[in-house]
C-alpha cells in the first residue's frame, strides 16, 4: 500500500472537510489531494530522483510528501538548522533532487542535476498544472521516506521508510475517519523528524484538520490553541515544559474549552513536568509517545488512563509509571537484552530490541536488523512487572563506574526533587580509578546559589553512594535540539 492511500481515502470520505490550517491559509481534504496529484506531474517531469523539503512547516511539506509518494520517489525532509557545509554533504547524497526551500533561507548552490524551488514558486507552479491524474505506484516495498540520522557521533546515516513500514504504523495505531468535523491537530514538530511526518500522516487518516505552528513559542502556542479551537495537540518535553513555566507566570489557568489531548514525545519528560502539566490542564488526556525513525514513529505508549492512575496513586510502584513510557503497541514484540544478547526480566536495564511490521531499521548504507527482524535501538531501559517500559538514556550514555552500570536518568531524577533544581544531567567522565565516574550539570532556578557540597550529600542520601556526583558544573540553560533531546556531547566538553 502506498501512504498516497491515506490521502486518497480522506478526499473520498470527506472532501470539503478542511485538511490544513497554515496561518490565514486553509485547504480541504479534496484541495490537498488535488495539489499532491499535480506536484507529482511537476515531480516525474523534472526527472529527480528525490524530493527533498528545506522548509518550516507549511503546506509545502503534506504536498511534497505525498506528492513524492504518487511520483515514485523518495521524500527526504532536511534540516533547515544545518550549516551550509552540513547540507551540501546531505545534498550530495541525493542527487539529482527536487529541493522546495524556505524563501528566506539563503539560495543554494546545487550541482548533479538537482533542482532547487523556492516554496512560493512551487505551490504556484502545483497551481498552474491543467491536468494530473490520481495515481501511484503499488509496490509497499518501494522508499517512501529517507531521513538523515542527527549525525552526533559520524557522518549521518540515511534512515529508510519504505511504504509498507510506514502505512503499517498508521493503519495499525489510528482509526480512520475517526476524528469529528470540528476536530484540529496543532503540530509544532519540525517537518524533518518522523514526529513531523507521523502527525501528518495521523492527521490525514484521521480526517482531522492538521494546524501547522513553524516558529514555537509558549504564549503563541496557547494562542493559537484558542484561536484555532484546538482538540489534540503534540509536543516535545521542552515546549510542555515552556508552557507550564509561561502558564505560572501568569498566575492562571488557561481557557481552552476545546483542548481535549496532549500528546508529547521526543525526548524524556522529567515527571515533574507533566505532574503540574496534569494540575493545569485538569481534563485534558495526556498520552506519552515513544518511537524512533528506524520503527516509523511510535512504538511503546502511556495513555489517558495510565497518567490519571498514576498520578492519583499513592503506590509508589504506580505513581513512578509517569516517568515512562507506557506499554508497546499490540504490533509491536519489544525485549530488553543485555551486551551478550541475553533477554533480561523485569527490574533489570539493557538494551531495548524491538521487531514488528513497522519496524524498518535500515540504512542506506546497511540493514541494522537481524536476521529475526529485531532492530537493537540503541536506547538503554527497563521492563516493569506490568509490562511499562522505563528509557534510561541512549545505551552509550550509561555511566560504568569500576565495572557498575549507573543509568544517568536515575541520578538526573533524584537531583531533579532538589527545590533549587530547575534541571540536571547526569553524565560519565574519565576517572583514573574508576574508569568513569558521575559528572553532573546543573541549572538553577532563580534567586539559588550553588551549593555542590549540599547537592553531593542530596544523592548520596537517596542513593548509594557510587552514585554521588564526582564533578558538578552549573551552567544557566542545558543544550537541547528542537525535539527536545539533550545534547550531551556538548556537556561533556564542560568537564574535558
Amino acid at each position: 500500500m502506498n501512504i498516497a492511500m491515506l490521502l486518497q481515502m480522506a478526499a473520498d470520505a470527506c472532501p470539503d472537510r478542511k485538511a490544513l490550517t497554515s496561518g490565514h491559509l486553509h485547504f480541504t481534504y479534496k484541495e490537498v489531494l488535488e495539489a499532491a496529484a499535480k506536484a507529482a506531474v511537476l515531480i516525474r517531469n523534472s526527472g529527480c530522483r528525490y524530493v527533498a523539503l528545506l522548509d518550516v512547516s507549511s503546506p509545502a511539506a503534506p504536498v511534497a510528501l505525498m506528492g513524492a509518494a504518487m511520483a515514485g520517489v523518495p521524500y527526504v525532509p532536511l534540516n533547515y538548522r544545518l550549516t551550509h557545509e552540513q547540507l551540501d554533504g546531505l545534498l550530495s547524497r541525493i542527487e539529482p533532487a527536487l529541493i522546495i526551500t524556505d524563501p528566506v533561507l539563503p539560495t543554494l548552490e546545487v550541482s548533479g542535476g538537482s533542482i532547487v524551488k523556492r516554496r512560493p514558486d512551487f505551490l504556484q507552479e502545483v497551481e498552474q498544472v491543467t491536468a494530473a491524474d490520481v495515481s501511484w505506484p503499488e509496490d509497499p516495498g518501494l522508499v517512501a521516506v529517507q531521513l538523515f540520522t542527527s549525525g552526533t557521533t559520524g557522518t549521518p546515516k540515511a534512515a529508510i521508510l519504505r511504504h509498507e513500514h510506514i502505512t503499517s504504523y498508521i493503519l495499525g495505531s489510528v482509526e480512520f475517519m475517526s476524528a469529528a468535523e470540528g476536530d484540529s491537530a496543532l503540530v509544532t514538530v519540525p517537518p524533518y523528524h518522523i514526529a513531523g511526518i507521523s502527525a501528518v500522516l495521523s492527521g490525514i487518516y484521521s480526517c482531522r484538520r492538521i494546524v501547522q505552528l513553524p516558529d514555537f513559542g509558549a504564549a503563541i502556542w496557547l494562542n493559537l490553541c484558542k484561536r484555532e479551537n484546538v482538540t489534540n495537540a503534540f509536543v516535545v518535553p521542552t515546549m510542555l515544559s515552556r508552557i507550564v513555566d509561561h502558564i505560572g507566570s501568569i498566575d492562571g489557568k488557561p481557557e481552552l474549552p476545546s483542548l481535549r489531548a496532549i500528546a508529547y514525545g521526543g525526548g524524556r519528560m522529567p515527571v515533574p513536568v507533566i505532574e503540574r502539566a496534569l494540575e493545569i490542564f485538569e481534563g485534558v488526556d495526556f498520552t506519552n509517545a515513544y518511537g524512533l525513525t528506524e520503527t516509523s514513529s511510535t512504538i511503546a505508549l502511556l495513555g489517558p488512563e495510565d497518567h490519571r492512575a498514576a498520578f492519583a496513586s499513592h503506590d509508589p510502584l504506580v505513581r513512578e509509571r509517569l516517568g515512562s513510557v507506557g506499554r508497546p503497541l499490540p504490533s509491536v514484540e519489544l525485549e530488553i537484552r543485555n551486551e551478550a544478547g541475553k533477554v533480561l526480566g523485569p527490574g533489570q536495564s539493557g538494551e531495548i530490541y524491538v521487531r514488528g511490521p513497522q519496524v524498518s531499521g535500515e540504512y542506506l548504507e546497511r540493514n541494522a536488523c537481524g536476521a529475526d527482524g529485531w532492530f537493537p535501538t540503541r536506547d538503554a531501559g527497563y521492563l516493569d512487572d506490568d509490562g511499562y517500559l522505563f528509557l534510561s538514556g541512549r545505551a552509550d550514555d550509561v555511566i560504568v563506574r569500576g565495572g557498575e552500570n549507573i543509568s544517568p536518568a536515575e541520578i538526573e531524577d533524584v537531583l531533579r526533587e532538589h527545590p533549587a533544581v530547575a534541571d540536571v544531567a547526569a553524565l560519565g567522565i574519565p576517572s583514573d580509578e574508576w574508569g568513569e565516574t558521575v559528572g553532573t550539570v546543573v541549572v538553577l532556578r532563580p534567586g539559588e546559589e550553588e551549593q555542590p557540597a549540599e547537592l553531593r550529600h542530596f544523592v548520596k542520601a537517596r542513593l548509594r553512594s557510587s552514585r554521588e556526583p564526582e564533578s558538578i558544573v552549573f551552567i544557566p540553560e542545558l543544550p537541547y535540539n528542537e525535539m527536545g533531546k539533550l545534547l550531551r556531547r556538548e556537556l561533556r566538553a564542560l568537564f574535558a
